[in-house]
């Protein structure tokens, strides 16, 4: 399997509904975003993040293995639609290409949240890769229940 769509993980749902994710700002727990080439193997069963999944994006400038944290979590309410929003994220000084991401939760023992599939390779050539994440609403944001 392929990074094939954007998805929130079948996992992160049991485990929400089991309380276990915390986006409170700061004092919530730590969410990251690895990144993975289109050789990766990963979607809604990916259960969480390990070292050596099969197309992970290697160290390069900014960029090293387990990604970055995203930062800012802010989560909002419109109508029956819950979601979270993070700040953009960026990494200097990289020659890379990427195909998607897997977000998931340090806090708690890597478990994954969701997986983005960026619709083809992106790259950067010693330069800066950014994830720019869409608008925090409720028909646009990454993560959303409703």
């Amino acid at each position: 399997m392929a990074i094939t769509t954007n998805a929130i993980t079948n996992s992160f749902k049991e485990d929400t509904l089991n309380g276990l994710h915390d986006f409170a700002p700061s004092t919530g727990d730590v969410f990251k975003l690895a990144l993975y080439n289109s050789s990766a193997s990963i979607g809604a069963d990916t259960t969480s993040y390990a070292v050596g999944i099969t197309g992970q994006v290697g160290n390069t400038g900014q960029y090293v293995a387990g990604g970055g944290a995203l930062v800012n979590a802010l989560v909002s309410v419109n109508g029956t639609t819950a979601f979270v929003d993070f700040d953009d994220l960026s990494f200097t000084g990289v020659t890379l290409t990427a195909r998607g991401a897997l977000v998931y939760n340090t806090s708690e023992t890597n478990k994954s949240v969701c997986v983005l599939d960026f619709g083809g390779d992106k790259t950067a050539t010693s330069g800066t890769f950014t994830i720019q994440f869409p608008d925090a609403n409720d028909t646009q944001a990454i993560i959303r229940i409703s």
